[in-house]
């Protein structure tokens, strides 16, 4: 038997630099990737976002690629958004890209923190600039 905890922190952001996720129907978008991870039993510790991205803190098990796991949900998500274009009338589709970290349990309660307050934080930072600062404090090689 194999024994995981498989921690996550994955950013996506929205495409062709639109805002779709309008902050009163934000709810309901989180509230279905709540049912999605539900329904496949994932562990969603955490999510939140500005309009024009998300952040989200899950708990994977080992047989699910992280790739096939934001893939699954960008086209779920892109499915919801469509059928309620009403609450989401500047969605456009996600990017392709998207950040996913790996965290330890000991990590998890600091990023599930960080997520809760995006809202806060984006007072004073951009998302591109955001998203350079994770890359840069995880070490991680990008291409701006």
């Amino acid at each position: 038997m194999a024994y995981t905890k498989l921690i996550y922190h994955i950013v996506c952001r929205a495409s062709h630099d639109s805002n779709p996720i309008i902050e009163t129907h934000e709810r309901d978008l989180y509230m279905f990737v709540l049912g999605y991870c539900r329904n496949h039993d994932y562990k969603l510790y955490r999510i939140g976002g500005m309009p024009d991205h998300l952040h989200i803190l899950i708990g994977l098990p080992p047989t699910i690629a992280i790739s096939d796991f934001v893939h699954n949900l960008k086209i779920s998500m892109s499915n919801f958004m469509r059928s309620h274009a009403a609450n989401f009338p500047d969605f456009k589709g996600w990017e392709r890209g998207y950040c996913a970290l790996s965290y330890s349990s000991s990590e998890k309660d600091k990023i599930a923190e960080y997520i809760k307050k995006q809202k806060e934080h984006h007072k004073s930072t951009s998302t591109r600039s955001e998203i350079i600062n994770i890359l840069d404090n995880n070490h991680v090689e990008y291409d701006e």
